[in-house]
């Protein structure tokens, strides 16, 4: 039976929001966030993206598809997630159904979420509070559940939320004859290791402020990660160093906003951010747009790139930078998910483009 102890969203704006838990019993606090995808929840709950975050799903249902099993790979990576863990706070629902139906599914959401102790509440109006934060722009918020502890480790935003999602140590991936990349993880998801390795490419995942720059490869991968890329100052050092080496560099969503700091472009805090699987981009000089997913709050100023670097896409609902590339040296970067899990895939044609470049440069 679902538990129905009540609950509610606080709104650092004073707005209060009630209804049912049917996550952990557990109050926390963080910055809230609204997502635009109508599926994909087992992949954005493990997006280390959202560390520290209470993400509000404007799709009117969520649940109906279960939650797949926890199996790993072949290269020990979890098949159908994108880390080893739900890194939201909370989970935010207009119609939660317990009720999953799926060919691939191992248990419901509200059982995989007590299970990693993050709460949830259903019956509330997300669409209203998307509102809010697109009047107001993002900010804090509470999840209280009734009869719940405040665990005090989950009240306060990440001190340094890269540090906190990055990996410890240096892992190796694939085994194919392939270009070898060094994946700097800065909060990466699983499924740019997958992109990778199943295009024959080894794989070095190295933590966010390790120093890569004296380590054989033929190519720098930028990986995602969350919050300020202003924060990540030893990483920004050391793509500096890289691009005087020359060796192919390719930058995903922060690794966007890194890879523009080191050329000198400065980033700033979006309103609210862009965080769904529906966002249309436009390749620059051609006709052609994309459908993208993305997950971010901060973006690239392009108003004034350095006279060496050229925009590539642009978002089409804003106007926001979603690519930059260097006009003579093998460096590029996008803000959207070319390695989108769940999807879409239109873009993840880049991988082949990157690994061209190394292939050449090997």
């Amino acid at each position: 039976m679902e538990n129905r102890r009540r609950a509610r969203l606080i709104l650092e704006d004073g707005s209060v929001f009630e209804g049912y838990s049917f996550g952990a019993a557990a109050s926390v606090g963080g910055e809230v966030v609204f997502n635009t995808a109508m599926t994909g929840y087992p992949e954005s709950l493990t997006d280390p993206s959202y560390c520290g975050q209470i993400v509000v799903a404007t799709s009117p249902m969520i649940g109906n598809y279960g939650v797949p099993p926890t199996e790993v790979s072949e290269e020990g990576l979890p098949r159908f997630f994108e880390s080893d863990r739900i890194w939201a706070r909370a989970l935010v629902v207009a119609d939660y159904t317990p009720g999953y139906s799926h060919w691939n599914a191992a248990e419901s959401l509200g059982e995989w979420l007590v299970r990693s102790d993050v709460p949830a509440i259903s019956g509330v109006d997300t669409r209203r509070i998307t509102q809010i934060i697109r009047e107001r722009g993002v900010m804090s918020g509470r999840v209280e559940i009734e009869g719940a502890t405040e665990p005090a480790d989950r009240q306060q935003a990440p001190e340094h939320p890269v540090g906190e999602v990055s990996c410890r140590e240096v892992t190796n991936y694939g085994k194919g004859n392939g270009p070898r990349i060094v994946l700097v993880d800065c909060g990466c998801k699983y499924n740019i290791i997958r992109c990778l390795i199943a295009r024959g490419a080894t794989v070095v995942r190295v933590p966010w402020d390790h120093d890569f720059t004296a380590m054989d490869y033929d190519g720098l991968m930028l990986g995602n990660g969350p919050g300020d890329p202003t924060m990540c100052a030893a990483t920004v050092e050391h793509v500096k160093k890289a691009m005087s080496i020359g060796r192919p560099i390719f930058g995903i969503c922060l690794g966007h906003q890194l890879l523009s700091l080191a050329a000198g472009i400065s980033t700033y805090k979006l309103k609210y951010g862009h965080r769904s699987h529906n966002q249309p981009v436009l390749r620059e000089g051609t006709p052609h747009a994309f459908i993208t997913s993305q997950n971010h709050g901060y973006a690239v100023d392009a108003s004034a790139l350095p006279a060496d670097w050229e925009a590539t896409f642009t978002n089409l609902n804003d106007g926001t930078s979603e690519g930059i590339r260097h006009r003579t040296l093998p460096f590029f970067s996008v803000q959207f998910h070319p390695e989108a899990s769940s999807g879409p895939v239109d873009t993840e044609y880049l991988f082949d483009e990157f690994l061209t470049l190394c292939n050449n440069n090997k």
